[in-house]
């Protein structure tokens, strides 16, 4: 297994859990809970893929991605018994996978010759969008646009990736570190309580 496929199974191993806990908070019924985990995990790359004119879109053409959503989903909430902190460990994924799909939306946007401000973009539509798509469906405003430090964490783990980058770093180093950043970034701004300042009407 390559670097990126690796990236690509973490990403979405840890957004469908992240997806299916946040159904489970909602108290909906297995069919409900298991959408919300599939969404999660496949949203922001489908706007990925579309946005990039990649036709079908990758899911659809590999059932063992669509069966990894399933199986993680169930694990998921057959173990949701021993998990003590519901909000904590959805915000424990949650931020995994954002550090994850980063990198992958990054590195697809380098594949599609896309300038360093528009892989900037992509990579932060691939990590955020699903969260954004899993709050709009459970009826929440989407965490990206009012709380904590979420798309910010992207933005500066892609700025790392591409400083690491012209400094002819290697690849996996310049993974890792991204990876690291992403989460660290958005991990500290939620234990300082810093966030964006809110525009008053």
């Amino acid at each position: 297994m390559d670097v990126l496929s690796f990236i690509n199974i973490g990403g979405m191993i840890a957004f469908v859990a992240s997806g299916t806990l946040a159904g489970i908070r909602k108290r909906l019924d297995i069919f409900g809970v298991m959408v919300i985990g599939f969404v999660t995990s496949i949203g922001g790359g489908t706007i990925r893929d579309m946005l990039l004119g990649i036709s079908p879109v990758k899911w659809l053409t590999d059932s063992k991605i669509i069966l990894l959503i399933l199986v993680v989903s169930l694990c998921t909430v057959f173990f949701r018994k021993r998990i003590e902190r519901l909000d904590k460990t959805l915000l424990f994924f949650d931020t995994l996978g954002l550090g994850f799909f980063t990198i992958k939306g990054l590195e697809e946007g380098i594949s599609a010759g896309l300038s360093v401000p528009s892989c900037l973009i992509i990579g932060t539509i691939t990590a955020c969008f699903g969260g954004v798509l899993r709050d709009i469906l459970l009826n929440e405003i989407p965490t990206l646009f009012h709380k904590e430090i979420y798309a910010t964490a992207c933005l500066i783990g892609g700025f790392l990736f591409f400083l690491l980058k012209y400094l002819n770093a290697p690849l996996a180093f310049i993974e890792l570190a991204t990876f690291i950043a992403v989460v660290s970034v958005r991990f500290a701004g939620i234990k300082t309580n810093f966030t964006l300042p809110n525009i008053e009407p």
